[in-house]
């Protein structure tokens, strides 16, 4: 590997983490971004140099240039690194490369739930003394952190699809918790095309790599080739049992080939999704070599990740979450399970996020949304796209039975919403965009009439 490193939008919480791990390890790091964060902030703290704006002037000569798929073409310092004939890395070319050591890599990948499971092996393995190094797409809770080069074993990572590039890492032992119809602008052809990405993952994997997947997902069961280690509810090798909600926590058993593994699991994280969560991180933990009843505490103390059913304040007596749902699997999971707050009348506040998945998922999207008591949509979070004629918020919120549409800004969506909520409310935004900033404005329209 090259000793200077430089990234174009360094601030993201997946290129941060990157430079974090190249940091750990003494690498010479450099970037630059349109703003301050607080990422930024860190890895200045750590000794990177960060720009804030694009030149070509940021752009260190004989350094590795690392961008993303969001950077475009014109970027002025991507031409510069062409220019000064630096080597381009996309993002996941690092993170395979930096995946190459003698630790354990563990990957988790699927259309949802990447980033929980990969930040929830993290966290049990940090706390249960194991050392892991990570790099994973969100701020874990208690370690304050998305990335780590550490000493143990184990390297954990979290695996995109969304533009093909998983076809680039090998991982010792292979998660795939679900795979469904996602990312439409670059997979055409549906689940099809999810598939054949898939399936190449799979052909570029160690001869003796071990492959684990959820065995109750249809999509999983449309692989072929290969021996899966299966995990589920239903039937497979790895299975919970007993699943017993309570209020504020849930409880069941692990058995390995119908024997007991791991009794009176505990987890705080709410809904059926979240127990094969927990499932898909015990087995690839067991899998890897680790004592997992060594696990069991951490596993319970674990509150989930950032922008993951998170509570974010509360507005009087009202509870604000915020959650990362963009897809209406996603969404379906998240309602489903918020319907632990008994007594409470759910308000989700959804931001379609890109036109092409509104386009192709539209029918889908409703289904999922209506199962609140009030749902309002806000404009689409473009994400760079062009508007697709007859595609908008407007004409969705009209097909859906307590649905509204409320346009403009998010700031201009709290102001609009706040003399609406309810003592008895509990309210969620929903989206991958800029409704993440939607607790933060309710504050603050709050703060200008109190």
């Amino acid at each position: 590997m090259n000793r200077k490193y430089h990234f174009i939008a360094i601030g993201g919480v997946g290129m941060s983490g990157l430079a974090k791990c190249l940091l750990e390890q003494g690498y010479d790091v450099s970037g630059s971004d349109i703003s301050e964060s607080k990422y930024v902030m860190k890895l200045k703290e750590l000794g990177a140099k960060v720009y804030i704006g694009h030149a070509k002037g940021n752009v260190p000569k004989n350094s590795t240039v690392i961008v993303s798929s969001a950077i475009r073409e014109d970027n002025p310092e991507l031409i510069q690194a062409k220019a000064l004939k630096c080597i381009i890395y996309h993002r996941s070319d690092l993170l395979a490369e930096i995946s190459r050591n003698d630790k354990t890599f563990i990957g988790f990948a699927g259309t949802h739930g990447k980033t929980t499971t990969s930040g929830f092996a993290s966290y049990i393995l940090s706390k249960a003394g194991f050392k892991p190094s990570y790099v994973v797409g969100g701020i874990i809770p208690e370690l304050e952190t998305n990335a780590i080069f550490d000493t143990g074993n184990h390297f954990i990572a979290e695996m995109d699809e969304s533009d093909g590039t998983l076809v680039k890492y090998r991982p010792d032992i292979a998660v795939i918790n679900n795979l469904e119809a996602d990312h439409l602008d670059f997979y055409k052809k549906g689940l099809e095309s999810v598939l054949e990405t898939f399936q190449k993952f799979l052909s570029n994997l160690k001869p003796n790599a071990k492959i684990l997947i959820n065995n109750d997902n249809p999509g999983n069961l449309k692989l072929k080739g290969y021996d899966f280690i299966t995990f589920g509810l239903d039937s497979a090798e790895y299975m919970a049992q007993n699943v017993e909600f309570h209020n504020g926590y849930t409880t069941f058993d692990i058995t390995h080939n119908d024997e007991p593994l791991l009794d009176n699991v505990k987890i705080q994280l709410p809904g059926i999704h979240n127990v094969y969560n927990t499932l898909a991180v015990v087995v690839a933990c067991r899998e890897s070599g680790v004592d997992i009843n060594k696990l069991k505490e951490p596993i319970f103390s674990f509150t989930g990740m950032g922008r993951r059913f998170q509570k974010v304040l509360n507005i009087g007596d009202v509870p604000i979450y915020d959650d990362y749902a963009h897809h209406p699997t996603e969404i379906k999971a998240t309602l489903s399970a918020m319907k632990s707050f008994t007594g409470r009348h759910i308000v989700a506040v959804f931001q379609p996020h890109r036109y092409t998945r509104l386009k192709s998922l539209w029918d889908d999207f409703k289904l999922a949304i209506a199962s609140a008591d009030r749902v309002i949509i806000t404009d689409v979070y473009a994400a760079s796209e062009d508007p697709i004629e007859g595609i908008n918020s407007e004409k969705f919120a009209s097909e859906i039975d307590k649905a509204e549409y409320v346009s403009g800004s998010i700031s201009d969506v709290a102001k609009k919403i706040l003399p609406t909520i309810g003592n008895n409310d509990v309210v969620i935004g929903l989206g991958a965009g800029t409704i993440t900033n939607l607790a933060k404005s309710l504050k603050s329209a709050k703060e200008e009439i109190s």
